[in-house]
């Protein structure tokens, strides 16, 4: 596994032509730990206790197979407007003119009720007819009582259906990790 490959613009993506898998969430949801748990290795992506941190496309050479595509995180206050434009638009030029872009996990905190923010972005992603899969992060951080009614806000927030992909994901207990693999090899 290499350093990930950093783009701000399309001359800077790779070319070797490898199916790509983007990653979509707001700041904080647990992107990069999705990433470590996804290939099974601790500190690979860093995690920032500070929100905010990705400021480009990271692209996560993974077995020489597939890159997982890390992008700015979304809802962060401290960003300035400016900056968050700049990210939409970076986002927005990748999702238009990326042909090996295979499917979108867009990353949700199952703890919380999908933000508004959440379902402008899977409402992007449907825009462009794009695959996507809602990933709920820190599944463990709920009870096992609670867990069937965050399955429904979240359900019930983005107006999925029972056909929409949605896996509960944890980086602790590794829940969900099989099921995004799954996904990823379908594509390979």
């Amino acid at each position: 596994m290499d350093e990930p490959q950093i783009a701000v613009r399309i001359s800077q993506y790779p070319t070797d032509g490898k199916a790509e898998f983007l990653l979509v969430g707001r700041s904080n949801v647990g992107k990069s730990s999705f990433i470590n748990t996804i290939i099974e290795r601790k500190n690979f992506a860093r995690t920032s206790a500070k929100p905010g941190k990705t400021q480009t496309l990271n692209f996560y050479r993974v077995n020489n197979a597939f890159y997982l595509v890390d992008v700015p995180g979304y809802g962060y206050a401290a960003v300035s407007k400016d900056k968050q434009l700049k990210f939409g638009k970076m986002i927005e030029e990748y999702i238009k003119t990326r042909s090996n872009l295979k499917h979108v996990f867009l990353l949700v905190d199952y703890r919380h009720k999908p933000t508004e923010d959440d379902i402008l972005m899977y409402d992007f992603l449907k825009y462009y007819n794009l695959k996507v899969t809602i990933v709920a992060t820190k599944y463990d951080k709920v009870t096992k009582n609670n867990r069937a009614k965050q399955d429904k806000m979240i359900r019930d927030t983005l107006k999925l259906n029972e056909s929409n992909d949605f896996i509960p994901f944890s980086t602790l207990i590794k829940t969900g990790r099989e099921e995004v693999l799954e996904i990823i090899s379908s594509y390979l």
